[in-house]
């Protein structure tokens, strides 16, 4: 008995270290965004690409769903919308509640196509020339196709468009009005422009916050306002 209490211990500790390591991998991606948003921008567009070509290969050799493949790759052309004022986004535009909703949508259809697969209607399946499926797709290539052509791009836009809300005055080099050229070396005049923080940052920095605050709240912690230690 004893040994299963610990067992559940030792999963709460491994989950816990598993969100703390995601959480700063999430900070540093956003540090690195920030400091080469042209490279990040190029990098976007090539990745919407070459999911939608995933798309298309998949629909003429695997025979995936013809109305199903064209809303997912609609989806991606949603997406691309957000990078027309990269890395910053209002996050009351309609483009971006359009794509937090469509990603909801395209994990919840593709969702229903794999785990309802199709079953060819009885005049079919009683043909001679019919070849029932030998095998269903595994769970390695489920999740690969989850986390490839749905998630990868709006996973990758999170963690790289900076909220409006969250804009700093910043002094960067730069070859136009909205700081492509930051962290890339070409230096073609100054410019006062917006440096924002990355809404994976501003998440990561109000759970912190919210944490920190809980902890004081229970006594785990130094109030900061007390002015006698900091919360850790």
């Amino acid at each position: 008995m004893f040994l299963a209490l610990l067992s559940y211990i030792g999963i709460i500790i491994g989950f816990i270290f598993l969100t703390l390591a995601i959480a700063a991998g999430l900070y540093y991606l956003s540090e690195l965004v920030e400091e080469h948003s042209r490279f990040t921008k190029r990098l976007l567009e090539k990745l919407i690409y070459c999911i939608i070509a995933t798309h298309v290969l998949l629909l003429v050799f695997d025979h995936f769903p013809f109305w199903l493949t064209l809303f997912s790759i609609g989806t991606q052309v949603v997406y691309y919308q957000n990078l027309k004022q990269f890395p910053f986004i209002q996050l009351s535009s309609g483009v971006f509640i359009s794509s937090c909703v469509l990603v909801l949508l395209n994990h919840y259809f593709w969702f229903q196509h794999f785990s309802r697969p199709s079953i060819p209607p009885p005049s079919l399946r009683s043909s001679p020339l019919y070849e029932p499926p030998s095998v269903f797709p595994s769970f390695s290539e489920v999740s690969s196709f989850f986390g490839i052509c749905v998630w990868l791009v709006p996973f990758s836009l999170f963690v790289s468009l900076s909220a409006g809300d969250n804009v700093l005055p910043s002094t960067v080099e730069s070859t136009n009005g909205f700081g492509s050229g930051m962290g890339d070396g070409e230096r073609a005049g100054t410019a006062t422009l917006r440096k924002g923080q990355g809404m994976a940052k501003v998440v990561i920095g109000k759970v912190q916050e919210g944490v920190a605050e809980v902890a004081r709240v229970i006594g785990w912690g130094d109030d900061p306002r007390s002015g006698s230690g900091r919360i850790v």
